[in-house]
């Protein structure tokens, strides 16, 4: 009679060696469930798993990001268009493209490349009116909050040695100091509100 076979028993140091590979069924699952699925099962992975997972999760991102950005970096050309009026600025699909572009950067620990994106859109409402109660002011106020929340991700890239150029965080913070100082001049030539108020400042209150 043949001997029963018995199982291997895996060791924590055979469990935690990197697979190099995704097994098929997962590979299966991830192909083909929805979006809204992986979101919640990847947000459900990372409350209940360790804090390496988080920051594993976040070096993964970066890693892809950073291999995507030739092929996808977000356009900043026809952001905003006028109104069936010819006079105030709406948004175009363009700009939330943009947007999510800039928030998987700092929202991956980005934040300086992030700002390269923001900037742009800063830059490319000069020259533009828009109404005070309209959407294109919710629009800006959204982008007000995304600066602000992209500054903070620059902080913890910095806190985190993740900048070795100290000339990186220089040039992006002054290329968006630049443009946020053009808005405000712009807008106030045509009495508007100036809608970058909490990046301006993020800006004034940075230190290196």
């Amino acid at each position: 009679m043949p001997a029963p076979e018995v199982a291997p028993v895996h060791t924590h140091t055979e469990t935690t060696k990197t697979l190099g590979h995704v097994n098929l069924m997962v590979d299966t699952l991830i192909a083909n469930a929805t979006i809204d699925d992986l979101r919640a099962i990847t947000r459900n992975l990372l409350a209940t798993g360790t804090p390496s997972l988080a920051a594993a999760f976040t070096a993964a991102a970066r890693s892809r990001l950073r291999q995507t950005s030739a092929r996808r970096i977000a356009t900043t050309n026809g952001l905003f268009t006028t109104s069936h009026n010819g006079i105030y600025a709406i948004p175009t699909q363009e700009l939330d493209n943009a947007l999510a572009r800039a928030r998987s950067l700092y929202g991956a620990g980005m934040g300086f490349a992030s700002l390269g994106i923001l900037s742009s859109i800063v830059k490319a409402t000069v020259g533009l009116r828009w109404e005070e109660d309209g959407t294109m002011a919710d629009v800006l106020a959204v982008i007000d909050a995304d600066i602000s929340q992209a500054m903070q991700s620059c902080k913890e890239e910095l806190e985190g040695g993740r900048v070795s150029d100290t000339a990186v965080p220089q040039e992006a913070i002054g290329n968006l100091w630049s443009h946020i100082g053009e808005s405000a001049r712009d807008v106030e030539i045509w009495g508007g509100e100036f809608p970058f108020d909490r990046a301006s400042n993020s800006i004034e209150c940075w230190k290196f």
